[in-house]
């Protein structure tokens, strides 16, 4: 083609039109990256097909197209102008999205696959007479070369010189006497190579799963099916049943999606002794040059199955037969910068182009999901009992309330009314038990840092973030006060910065207190906590879940990251020190995120034969999350929170877009957010579209993050396609002004409103 069509990721709702010139090499195709000219600069670009400029048009040529064939099939370009219509983004914002860092950042020739030059033996010395001669004045080639040997007759020489410390002209005397040859092999960047093969499970699918499993082989293409079943039922065993028809037996391929990268090492563990190296793992932990690897194998065919979190879903796999998305009620399937994409309707959109069977698992489905299946849209597929014959665990709730201990006139209370106020006597009792016994425990706290806030004693100012509106919190290791939305961190005060006083005191239970309290309580207990301060670092998620599947952690503590998904049979007792984290806070949503979350923990006790026990300790002891979460009935919370969904009327009874307006300006930002207001008011004055509302402006539930005021604006449709003609129209006809930092951004879908 002489003129190509060009998507850059631009904040721009449209394409540019360039010319190849005669004689360029490369792929000029669509989905292949070409390099143009662009207001004085070069960008990288993806070509989107043919162009048919107007006469007397004035066209650029390309610069460069630096691939030999294209990035993206047909397939995914349209996967990716779906996204870009739906979530209201430019084209090459989305399509940027689809590729790994390694295709869209400043290097634009594509990454080559990382070799190593090894050394290999090419005549084999089977006599000990002939070593002697042949080695006689050379001990140090035949040191040599009997390493390589016992190494397989193949060795790194990177090893061999750095490690093993052979130099470089014993090698070369090998080769110049023709024994040893150099060459060069690709070495595959896989993390998860190095993990031990575990033996795969053998177990006979109950009813319910081979219901389920039979299902699923007579599925039709696109078909989706919402698997509900409660935790430990077995999900997975219908999974590894469902890839093994597609992947072995059909020759297809699959991609699994897991909410939590924390989740991906045992999920790819488990699916890796059945389908061997047939799994490539895709996730941000990796290397951009390990991500890049398990791309390409992936669109070579050398790899089969795609495991990994939300962006595993561009994974360039070709005869897709099917995609599992676990734990589908994840808010961490949203994406939470354009393009604003859910992983979940995502899936739903590839299967069905692609003729591939969709499943969605879950103890607790989102309410979206449930409502889906209960109207026809998704088949049903039900799990009710544990596999194995597991039970639920028995739930145990603590008011603590009913429990508070009694605070010294001093305020201050001393290390035994400290640790009741963070475990009850009743989770106290059942910690010493399970320690006793050489069981393992799992107590969640939703809440990093050391304490949630700072307040003096006197005039009752709390430290806030100079960039935020929200409380600093306090962590120890080092001692710091740390907003957890900008990351501004300045040293613990020691008198109030607004009246001076030294009464100052530390308020609200954080991780890290928490395990100083259990490491003073139960000195000999060994305790691993896991929360974002203590897995910074790239596979730290992996090796605090190895020494816990190993047995050498007594009590594991941690935020959310270890309440779903994970299996230890040792774990016979859970306990939420803290229940109401997020269950008031200001979202439509913060009820199904705490049942679901309770119910999840939960659901990591008694897991193997010796049963489980939870403990949940909390303040509010009637409100339905926790009833619910107490008796395992997620019907009953599913009837009572729809209820209080209808009026005022949220999803799964609408479709909402949240229009976010931002600037450095307070008053500037509201102004506009206001203006925003107005003008949907008036679009649909003059365009009525029945059943769309407008809510708003107001401030958002957090007002200012990193030094940028936020407000918001609601947008509520009855149908989809109203919803987002609307948000369509806002965000390129709604002007705004190019001072005080201003933007908006439309959030389709959202998962949360703060």
């Amino acid at each position: 083609m002489s003129f190509i069509e060009v998507a850059l990721a631009l904040p721009l709702f449209r394409t540019f039109s360039y010319r190849v010139p005669i004689g360029m090499t490369g792929s000029v195709v669509a989905g292949s990256r070409v390099v143009v000219p662009f207001r004085n600069r070069q960008e990288l670009g993806i070509v989107i097909g043919a162009a048919d400029p107007r006469e007397g048009m004035k066209v650029k040529d390309i610069v460069s197209a630096p691939d030999d064939a294209p990035v993206m099939d047909q397939s995914m370009l349209a996967l990716c102008q779906w996204i870009a219509e739906y979530y209201v983004v430019p084209l090459g914002v989305a399509l940027r999205t689809a590729l790994p860092a390694a295709l869209t950042g400043a290097t634009v020739p594509v990454p080559v696959r990382k070799t190593r030059r090894v050394a290999e033996i090419v005549v084999e010395l089977t006599s000990l007479l002939q070593r002697d001669e042949i080695f006689a004045r050379a001990p140090q080639q035949r040191a040599l070369y009997e390493l390589i040997e016992a190494m397989g007759g193949r060795a790194a020489v990177e090893l061999l010189n750095e490690k093993l410390a052979f130099s470089a002209s014993v090698l070369k005397g090998l080769v110049s006497r023709q024994l040893v040859a150099l060459d060069y092999e690709t070495v595959e960047r896989d993390p998860f190579l190095t993990r031990a093969r575990r033996t795969p499970d053998s177990h006979t699918p109950t009813g319910p799963q081979r219901v389920a499993i039979d299902r699923l082989a007579i599925a039709a293409p696109g078909h989706v099916a919402l698997l509900h079943g409660i935790t430990g039922s077995g999900k997975t065993l219908v999974y590894l049943e469902l890839l093994r028809r597609v992947v072995i037996d059909e020759g297809k391929t699959a991609i699994v999606l897991v909410p939590e990268i924390a989740l991906t090492p045992q999920t790819v563990d488990r699916f890796r002794a059945v389908f061997g190296d047939r799994i490539a793992v895709l996730h941000s932990a990796l290397s951009d040059g390990e991500r890049y690897d398990a791309w390409l194998a992936l669109r070579r065919g050398e790899k089969r199955i795609a495991v990994g979190a939300r962006s595993a879903i561009f994974a360039p796999l070709r005869d897709l037969g099917a995609i599992i998305v676990d734990e589908e009620h994840e808010g961490s399937y949203k994406q939470g910068e354009a393009p604003r994409y859910h992983a979940r309707e995502v899936a739903i959109v590839r299967a069905r182009a692609e003729g591939a069977v969709v499943v969605l698992g879950s103890a607790t489905p989102s309410l979206e999901s449930w409502s889906n299946a209960a109207s026809g849209k998704y088949e049903l597929l039900t799990l009710p009992d544990g596999a194995g014959g597991a039970r639920l665990p028995h739930v145990h709730v603590v008011d603590l309330r009913a429990d508070k201990p009694k605070a010294k006139p001093t305020d201050t209370p001393d290390a035994d009314a400290a640790f009741a106020m963070a475990i009850s006597r009743p989770l106290d009792v059942a910690l010493r038990d399970r320690l006793s016994k050489r069981e393992q425990s799992i107590l969640l706290l939703n809440r990093r840092g050391y304490s949630a806030f700072v307040q003096c004693g006197t005039c009752g100012d709390v430290a806030v973030c100079p960039n935020c509106s929200i409380s600093l919190t306090h962590h120890r290791t080092p001692e710091r006060l740390v907003c957890h939305y900008c990351q501004h961190a300045e040293p613990l005060h020691v008198t109030c910065t607004r009246c001076g006083g030294s009464r100052l005191r530390q308020r609200g239970l954080g991780t890290q207190q928490v395990e100083r309290m259990l490491s003073e309580r139960y000195p000999s207990a060994r305790i691993a906590r896991m929360d974002v301060d203590t897995t910074s670092g790239k596979w730290a998620h992996t090796e605090i879940l190895d020494r816990v599947g190993a047995g050498e952690v007594d009590i594991l503590l941690g935020t959310q990251m270890i309440a779903k998904g994970l299996d230890f049979p040792n774990v016979t007792l859970v306990g939420v020190i803290d229940a109401d984290v997020g269950i008031n806070l200001p979202d439509f949503r913060a009820s199904e995120r705490c049942f679901q979350l309770l119910s999840q923990v939960a659901g990591r006790a008694g897991r193997g034969s010796k049963g489980g026990e939870v403990f949940i300790q909390t303040r509010a002891p009637s409100h339905h999350a926790v009833q619910c979460a107490v008796t395992h009935d997620y019907h009953r919370f599913v009837h009572e929170e729809l209820a209080g969904r209808k009026h005022p009327a949220y999803p799964p009874y609408v479709r909402i877009a949240n229009v976010v307006v931002s600037g450095t300006q307070e008053d500037a930002t509201a102004r506009l957010a206001t203006g925003a207001a107005a003008w949907l008011h008036k679009l649909l004055a003059a365009r009525p579209a029945p059943g769309v509302s407008v809510i708003g402006p107001a401030p958002c539930p957090v007002e200012r993050v990193k030094n940028r005021w936020r407000w918001h604006v609601l947008i509520k449709a009855d149908r989809a396609q109203d919803l987002g003609r609307v948000g369509r129209y806002l965000v390129e006809r709604f002007e705004v002004p190019k001072q005080f930092g201003l933007r908006l951004t439309l959030d389709r879908d959202p998962v949360a409103l703060l």
